[in-house]
C-alpha cells in the first residue's frame, strides 16, 4: 500500500477548505450536505459556534462530537482522504490526535500559536488567522503551517461590511512561503479573481448551495484546480 502523503505536503496541494459549520445548511441535514461536497474538497475546517455568543470560542463538546462525525465521513473517501481540521480549540484537537484530526485553525482571541504547538507537538498542522500583510509577514516566526487572510470580500458570516479586496491576496500570498487561503465572501461569481493565488476558503457558498456537490467542483476549477 502506497502512504498517503505527509500532511504538510496535503496541504501546499490543497486549493479548496470548507468551513463545515453545520448551522449554514439551510436546515438539512449537516453531514448530507458535506458528503456531497466532500469528494472535491482538499480540507475541512469544522467551526461551531454557541448561538448564545456567536462571536466566542466554539463549545468544546459539540466541536468534538461534530469532528468525530465529519472525520468518519472522510475516512471513507478514498486516500488520501481530506485534511480535518478543528477551528478555535487546540483542546479539542489534541483530544483527537488519536481519532486522525490533522491540526487546528486559530484567530486572534485563540490559544497563541506557539502554546497550541507546545501542545499538540511537531506534527499537526497549525493555521492562523491573519487580515494584513504585516500580520501574514509576522506569523512566519510563529511556527504555524498555513494561514487564512480576510475577509475579502464582505461577509455577513462574520460581520465584516468591508473585504480586502483580491488584489490584497494576491500580495498576501506572494509575501510569504506558507500556503494562505483567502476567506471572506468568496462564491462562484467571484472566485476566479483567486486563480493567482490557487486556494480559498469558503463556508456559505457550498453550504448553502442547492447542490453542494457541484457548487464546491465548479468553485474548486475555478480556483485552477
Amino acid at each position: 500500500m502506497i502512504p498517503a502523503p505527509d500532511p504538510r505536503e496535503r496541504l501546499r496541494r490543497a486549493r479548496l477548505m470548507l468551513l463545515f459549520t453545520p448551522a449554514l445548511c439551510g436546515g438539512r441535514d449537516p453531514l448530507v450536505v458535506l458528503e456531497r461536497a466532500l469528494p472535491h474538497l482538499d480540507a475541512v475546517q469544522v467551526r461551531v459556534k454557541d448561538p448564545a455568543a456567536p462571536g466566542g470560542p466554539s463549545p468544546a463538546r459539540a466541536l468534538l462530537d461534530w469532528t468525530l462525525a465529519v472525520l468518519a465521513r472522510a475516512a471513507a473517501r478514498p486516500e488520501p482522504r481530506p485534511l480535518v481540521l478543528v477551528n478555535d480549540r487546540a483542546d479539542v484537537a489534541a483530544a483527537l490526535r488519536s481519532e486522525g484530526v490533522d491540526g487546528v485553525h486559530l484567530g486572534a482571541e485563540d490559544m497563541a500559536p506557539e502554546e497550541a504547538r507546545a501542545l499538540l507537538g511537531p506534527r499537526p498542522l497549525i493555521g492562523l488567522s491573519t487580515h494584513s500583510t504585516a500580520e501574514v509577514l509576522a506569523a512566519e516566526e510563529r511556527g504555524v503551517d498555513y494561514l487564512g487572510f480576510g475577509p475579502i470580500h464582505p461577509t455577513p458570516t462574520k460581520g465584516y461590511a468591508r473585504g480586502l479586496g483580491w488584489e490584497a491576496a494576491w500580495i498576501a500570498a506572494a509575501a510569504t512561503p506558507l500556503p494562505v487561503f483567502p476567506i471572506g465572501g468568496i462564491d462562484l461569481p467571484n472566485a476566479d479573481e483567486l486563480a493567482p493565488v490557487g486556494r480559498a476558503a469558503v463556508c456559505a457558498a457550498v453550504l448553502g448551495a442547492a447542490d453542494p456537490g457541484e457548487a464546491a467542483r465548479l468553485l474548486r476549477l475555478a480556483l485552477g484546480g
